[in-house]
């Protein structure tokens, strides 16, 4: 775990372009998927609350910014199983299984994000967004998991999701012209095909960065804390980083959310967290 946390101390130093900016606001916003409700499978099986899901990459930066100011308060709308999809249009599919959220909402994420957005005009900052791991999973269950199909396939489903990212973060944009916004960008954790499933996930983290950039957001870079260059290394990093190995499920450990969680405060540049 030394790797690890010399990584995430060499990606704070090396903070995406732009200036520092000077503080939060009142509101953290946290949008998107699993990995902004900071789902984890045992915590899942125990049933817990979403009060016991509380390691979270939200919970770890929101501490960093109550360090700025502590009366930051925090407003999570995070859905696992998400995708821009449903994001846009609503069905939130954790609801549709019996479960519940940090901050409950009616409607799409998105219509409840702009609400509150327009409800708090100039006092939310920063806001984070994480969506893409249900849109990738949506592509391999329509091709039951053929490589051949997937490939065919991603061009336009890339495509698509290009679309419909950057319709969300420009809306979020319009509606908060001077929030800092952070996308977190994508990893890729198949232990067995990496070197057929890269060139899906870096074109994936093409279009998240690009969409980003088009919106003046910020773009929090995973693919070299999960995917270290080697297969060794990558093996290590991602069976330590989520519970693939241990579980066969890809969300994050402790270990993993702290790591996204320094990668978004590298990219939001705020001073003194």
């Amino acid at each position: 775990m030394t790797g690890v946390r010399l990584l995430v101390a060499a990606l704070v130093a090396l903070a995406l372009g732009g200036a520092a900016h000077a503080a939060p606001k009142r509101y953290y916003l946290a949008l998107g998927d699993s990995l902004a409700y900071g789902l984890q499978p045992q915590k899942v099986d125990a049933g817990l609350p979403p009060s016991g899901f509380r390691t979270g990459y939200v919970d770890v930066f929101a501490a960093r910014l109550r360090a700025i100011d502590p009366g930051v308060q925090v407003v999570n709308y995070g859905c696992p199983g998400e995708s821009t999809k449903t994001f846009n249009a609503g069905g939130c599919p954790w609801l549709a299984r019996g479960g519940r959220l940090h901050n409950a909402f009616r409607g799409s994420q998105l219509k409840a994000a702009l609400a509150f957005l327009r409800a708090h005009p100039g006092a939310v900052s920063p806001i984070t967004l994480t969506l893409w791991a249900n849109d990738v999973s949506e592509l391999d269950k329509t091709c039951a998991g053929d490589l051949a199909c997937v490939r065919a396939h991603a061009p336009r489903a890339l495509a698509q999701f290009d679309a419909r990212l950057g319709s969300i973060v420009g809306a979020l944009r319009a509606a908060a012209p001077k929030a800092d916004i952070v996308v977190t960008g994508s990893w890729n954790d198949d232990l067995t095909t990496f070197s057929q499933t890269d060139p899906l996930y870096r074109g994936l983290d093409t279009a998240i960065a690009r969409v980003t950039a088009h919106s003046k957001a910020r773009f929090a870079k995973l693919l070299p804390v999960f995917d270290p260059p080697g297969p060794a290394a990558r093996r290590a990093r991602i069976c330590a980083l989520t519970y693939t190995c241990s579980r066969d499920d890809s969300h994050p450990t402790d270990a993993g959310y702290r790591a996204i969680a320094a990668a978004v405060l590298a990219a939001a540049g705020y001073k003194h967290a």
